[in-house]
């Protein structure tokens, strides 16, 4: 399981700067560097609401953390290797606008 520590605040699964999301797609199949990467999981809150509340139990991370991000050394298999990330994306309205801070190029 993961922790996705998020200041994507407008998110409609952040919460308090945590991912309440069952799974996470991040996406930038062949980045050279964070800001090429996007969470595809990012929905805006004021068109999607607030769904924090995805999760099994409060405060429990993340059931699945999927990684298209080929270029990234943490990609096992189409899975995030770490047991954290941070995701960026403060203002961001679209997931385009957001980016996995903890990629880190093979």
């Amino acid at each position: 399981m993961n922790l996705i520590n998020c200041n994507a605040v407008n998110c409609s699964h952040n919460k308090d700067m945590v991912c309440h999301s069952n799974r996470i797609n991040i996406v930038g199949k062949n980045s050279n560097k964070d800001d090429d990467t996007s969470c595809g999981s990012f929905l805006d809150s004021k068109t999607y609401g607030t769904l924090t509340n995805n999760i099994f139990e409060e405060g429990n991370p993340c059931d699945c953390l999927v990684c298209n991000v080929e270029s990234c050394k943490y990609n096992d298999n189409q899975l995030c290797s770490l047991d954290s990330i941070y995701v960026s994306g403060n203002g961001a309205n679209l997931y385009s606008e957001t980016s996995c801070e903890s990629f880190c190029r093979k």
